[in-house]
């Protein structure tokens, strides 16, 4: 799991190679995300770099569904459930959600509990659920390696925000 060539197709191996030498409590505990997405002005966070490319805010509020689904899968894994830690239809879930009608500030608060209510849970984890193992697609992962790639997702998608849509003025990006 140290390929650094994975891609986002490649799912828990690519995620999980973003943060993996990081502890998980400090991973979670982090405020730099929140700071960076309040940063954010609210006209940006509608912004799409592309057609049919999400905006900003349904970026934010994936990312939010994305931590929730997962922590419930990470609690079922914590309490020896043998489940494979299965993928999601992520496009689904945005096309029926209200991302886009709700403001910015309403979604980093939302996403801002599902990140207290995670490490509310982590800290009630031992080191020996830490080590338990599922399965997420073909890679056998322990509990806190699945927990990393949860985090390893966010800053995929907050390399994105970055690379894409808040630098949409550039040179660069000025044929998209």
């Amino acid at each position: 799991m140290t390929n650094s060539a994975y891609t986002p197709q490649d799912g828990f191996p690519y995620y999980y190679s973003l943060v993996k030498s990081i502890d998980c409590i400090s991973l979670f505990s982090s405020s730099a995300t929140f700071a960076f997405l309040n940063s954010i002005d609210e006209g940006k966070a509608s912004y799409r770099y592309a057609p049919n490319k999400w905006s900003i805010k349904q970026i934010i509020g994936h990312i939010t569904d994305h931590e929730r689904i997962k922590m419930f899968r990470a609690f079922s894994l914590s309490r020896n459930a043998q489940i494979q830690l299965w993928g999601y239809d992520e496009n689904f879930f945005v096309d029926n959600s209200r991302f886009d009608e709700l403001t910015k500030e309403q979604l980093v608060a939302d996403y801002n509990y599902v990140r207290q209510a995670s490490v509310s849970f982590l800290n009630t984890l031992s080191e020996s659920q830490l080590n338990i193992k599922g399965f997420a697609g073909q890679d056998e992962i322990t509990l806190e390696d699945f927990l990393k790639s949860i985090i390893g997702h966010e800053v995929h998608h907050l390399n994105i925000i970055k690379e894409r849509y808040l630098d949409y003025d550039s040179p660069r990006n000025s044929s998209l």
